[in-house]
């Protein structure tokens, strides 16, 4: 998949395509609705598939409140991908883009940018100034400039439609197997591993520590878990925490730490995904690093039991 920057980025080479346009954090059940069907009418057409999303959410942008992503740019990337989507346009959204009006925005990436034939939305989607720009004005703008508009409806779950806000509920409260229902997906994380302070090696657990990229964390414990590096599966524990027995101070950053099951190897600038599939244990602080290493011990042998009793999917 190619992936290009607007405003001011590479343009690429212009032919016509089929278009989508959302955040698609998450990426969950009802996004995947929409990705298919680009990707299903692109191939009808002989049309190239393009996604149009977002480096940051704009809430991020425009809201004072702090959003977590449940998926980065770069997790969301590899979900495209794997979709079959052939280009993503990545809009920097900054609060000149967002005084941006729907109108210009649709002459500029869809038309003029992206010569979309057809642009497939999903129900809620909106864009534009004010958000101003929803299904209904999409449809008179692409009659004005050349292409068709089509919505996707939503998929529901337990009779609700799906939504990024309760499955970052969900991920907030340890719900694994919600969140999954409604992802379509095994709730993961998705980072690339960067320099710690080496402790777990030193006490013969090597970890991996994850630069996550603003994905929103599930509860602090400690999880059984797999570890995907490119296409290769490896059983894991993983720990969300704030290192308690070496650093107590209550403002200590939220880590994540990645212990490969029988496996030791430098993953330093590699990207993996952590797929988390049951709590373990609470974190907790110890009086030595041989209680901690004692415990250490504990955990991968417990997770070993639980990935032997859940192997999940392949």
């Amino acid at each position: 998949m190619r992936a290009v920057r607007w405003p001011g980025g590479e343009r690429p080479p212009r032919e016509p395509s089929v278009v989508t346009l959302g955040v698609f954090d998450g990426v969950h059940r009802g996004h995947a609705e929409v990705i298919r069907q680009v990707v299903r009418a692109a191939r009808e057409r002989s049309c190239r598939s393009a996604l149009v999303t977002f480096d940051r959410h704009p809430a991020a942008v425009l809201s004072e409140e702090p959003l977590p992503a449940i998926t980065s740019l770069a997790h969301r990337a590899r979900l495209f991908e794997g979709f079959g989507v052939q280009l993503c346009v990545v809009v920097e959204f900054t609060p000149e883009v967002a005084d941006v009006t729907a109108a210009d925005f649709a002459a500029a990436v869809f038309r003029d940018l992206l010569a979309a034939e057809l642009v497939i939305l999903g129900y809620d989607c909106r864009f534009g100034r004010a958000r101003e720009g929803d299904v209904a004005l999409c449809v008179e703008l692409g009659a004005a400039m050349g292409f068709e508009v089509r919505a996707v409806p939503p998929v529901e779950v337990d009779g609700r439609p799906i939504s990024s806000t309760a499955i970052r509920e969900a991920v907030r409260a340890g719900e694994f197997g919600r969140a999954a229902r409604l992802l379509g997906r095994p709730f993961s994380l998705y980072g690339t591993v960067v320099a710690g302070d080496a402790r777990g090696k030193g006490l013969g657990y090597p970890t991996a520590n994850l630069d996550l990229h603003n994905e929103a964390l599930p509860p602090e414990g400690v999880y059984a878990g797999w570890a995907f590096l490119d296409a290769e599966r490896v059983p894991a524990v993983l720990s969300v925490g704030r290192r308690e027995t070496f650093r107590r101070e209550p403002t200590a950053q939220t880590v994540v730490e990645v212990h490969l099951i029988g496996r030791r190897e430098d993953l330093y600038g590699r990207d993996l995904e952590a797929r988390f599939v049951k709590r373990l244990r609470d974190q907790q602080a110890f009086g030595s690093a041989e209680e901690l290493q004692a415990q250490m011990a504990r955990d991968v042998e417990a997770a070993r039991q639980t990935l032997e009793r859940n192997p999940g999917e392949p």
